[in-house]
């Protein structure tokens, strides 16, 4: 039978967690929760970075896992931005060469030529990078639930065995 893997707010801090991430956690957990899927998915839902926790606690195969089911997300987000970015270089050019020739004043009228096609980029692409988004984090919490793919240094730490 394996042990329970606790996740603490000092571990997230030990571990560098930036301190908006920290504060999230213990709003929901208080100062530790069990990780498991019921855990992970309300951080998930409440905006937790459980990417983060991934990237530092899962094998490098649970690791490429990830990056193999959401690499069809990501590609889409790529072509969506590509489009997107293409225009708004097109259409953000005459102000950039404003802003090289006179600089301070530039900036200002770059920020108004450029805002429309910022705003369209914006547009056209949060929905791919929704999905992304969607797909990453639930991609990451299902393979923090089997602590198989946890590093074996970490999951020993976490569960008290180090």
């Amino acid at each position: 039978m394996s042990r329970r893997i606790i996740l603490t707010a000092a571990w997230l801090r030990q571990h560098d967690a930036c301190p908006e991430q920290v504060a999230a956690f213990r709003r929901l957990f208080g100062e530790a929760a069990e990780v498991c899927q019921e855990t992970l998915d309300m951080a998930v839902t409440a905006g937790l970075s459980v990417a983060w926790l991934g990237w530092r606690v899962l094998t490098a195969p649970a690791r490429a896992e990830h990056a193999r089911v959401t690499a069809p997300a990501w590609a889409e987000h790529a072509r969506a931005a590509e489009a997107a970015w293409a225009e708004y270089a097109r259409v953000a050019a005459p102000a950039w060469a404003e802003y090289a020739r006179v600089i301070a004043p530039a900036w200002a009228e770059y920020d108004r030529v450029a805002a429309p096609a910022r705003a369209e980029y914006d547009r056209v692409t949060a929905p791919a990078r929704a999905e992304y988004d969607r797909v990453a984090k639930a991609a990451m919490a299902a393979l923090l639930a089997d602590p198989a793919n946890w590093n074996p240094e970490v999951l020993a730490e976490l569960r008290g065995d180090a």
